[in-house]
């Protein structure tokens, strides 16, 4: 059996389930939900088992009676037992008594929504630090302290690593497969979505092939605010007959309950200096391998800057915009795991763009500028200063995170992160 890797959702579930009498670990399939649930479990209902719902839809109060903590996985299929922690809960709030794991939002919705009894935890795929690649010598904790502290740490890896990276995925039981393993493995997990999942959640998809092409034109969108017109558009060129727009928001909608995608909010301050913001979010998949995947990327591809997929406008090249998902997917599960939310950051008429705004509970935020680089000039902060001459006290830190082998700290206090080296 595989060795548990250990997550930075951990400690997170360390920290909040003393505290806590039920907790839900929600995510995609294969993210290792049960797997980090079951370390604390002291009995388990595997409820995509028909007979652990029989079992409980019989006798309810087994939930009382049973060794805790106890853990119901994919709670989903079993959406009645939502309710049923939500009441034992409340004749007995003890911390430590469920823990519950989802890889989609129910179609039949609980008849509460548990706030206040039950709190909401969110699993992603594996980072570059669960993934062994280098120990960190950053943490984005010390980048949100605003204490401006000194940057350093040398790393060998370098662009070619990243995209093997970005090509073996941050599920589990996909990455340390063979190449080819893998791309079957990533194949068959797109096609359960279309054959298994989409149905599961009341979704009858009658064209699949039209679901996949959407599917593969919004992993070309990835870390763009491209309109979802326009990636209808790219998912169906030439086409006259286009599926009807309640369609694709159907898409949308299942693909977004199913965890699989993972957009990027805009940064809508609440203490607003600016007057004209986009609005829109950046798109992402929950893993940049899936994305990869679907254009039918290739280590080759990437690095040659070869075009693959549908056409989606874009500054720079696919391997930037993985690249850059690579590096959302990290800095999300970093900033979830300090208690802050990641946005981007862009002004409506585009003269102005931040890749990535990280928020603390205080609205005070740290900028992240990604390049796809080993290198950085003056050229690529303009931004980041920008942002810093409008923000004032308000932008704790700035960061440009890069493909180079050193983290220093600049003349100009923007510190320089090669993204093997940031940690939570």
């Amino acid at each position: 059996m595989r060795d548990y890797v250990s997550r930075v959702v951990d400690t997170e579930l360390d920290e909040l389930f003393p505290g806590l009498p039920a907790i839900t670990l929600e995510g995609p399939k294969g993210v290792g939900k049960t797997a980090t649930a079951q370390r604390r479990a002291g009995t388990t209902f595997a409820l995509d088992d028909p007979a652990a719902r029989e079992l409980l839809a019989a006798d309810p109060a087994r939930l009382d009676r049973a060794d805790h903590p106890v853990l119901l996985d994919e709670w989903q299929r079993y959406p009645a037992v939502w309710d049923l922690v939500r009441r034992s809960v409340d004749r007995d709030p003890t911390p430590g008594r469920f823990l519950l794991t989802g890889s989609a939002t129910p179609v039949t919705a609980p008849t509460h929504s548990g706030a206040g009894r039950i709190v909401r935890v969110r699993m992603r795929p594996m980072t570059l630090v669960e993934r062994g690649v280098q120990a960190p010598s950053v943490g984005l904790g010390d980048l949100l302290s605003g204490r401006r502290a000194p940057v350093d740490g040398d790393t060998a890896v370098g662009l070619p690593q990243y995209t093997d990276e970005i090509l073996r995925s941050g599920f589990p039981a996909i990455r340390d497969a063979p190449a080819r393993a893998r791309r079957a493995q990533l194949d068959g997990y797109l096609a359960r979505i279309v054959e298994h999942d989409f149905p599961e959640q009341g979704h009858l998809v009658r064209r699949p092939a039209t679901l996949l092409a959407w599917l593969t034109a919004y992993a070309a969108a990835s870390s763009t605010t491209a309109s979802y017109n326009t990636i209808l558009d790219a998912a169906t060129p030439g086409d006259s007959e286009k599926p009807a727009k309640t369609t694709t928001i159907g898409y949308r909608d299942v693909l977004t309950q199913l965890w699989l995608l993972d957009p990027v909010p805009a940064w809508l301050p609440s203490r607003n200096p600016f007057s004209r913001l986009a609005q829109g979010p950046k798109h992402q998949l929950a893993d940049p391998a899936l994305a990869a995947r679907l254009l039918g990327a290739t280590e080759d591809s990437l690095l040659s800057g070869a075009a693959t997929g549908p056409r989606i406008p874009r500054d720079g090249t696919l391997l930037g915009a993985l690249f850059e998902s690579l590096v959302a997917l990290n800095l999300r599960v970093h900033a979830q795991a300090n208690e802050a939310t990641l946005h981007h950051f862009r002004t409506r008429d585009g003269r102005h763009e931040v890749d990535f705004v990280i928020q603390r509970g205080d609205h005070k935020v740290v900028a992240v500028e990604v390049k796809l680089s080993a290198t950085v000039d003056d050229r690529d902060l303009v931004h980041l200063h920008w942002l810093r001459d409008h923000l004032g006290e308000d932008l704790l830190d700035a960061a440009v995170i890069t493909t180079g082998p050193h983290a220093y700290r600049r003349a100009d206090g923007i510190a320089v992160i090669p993204a093997a080296l940031l940690g939570p």
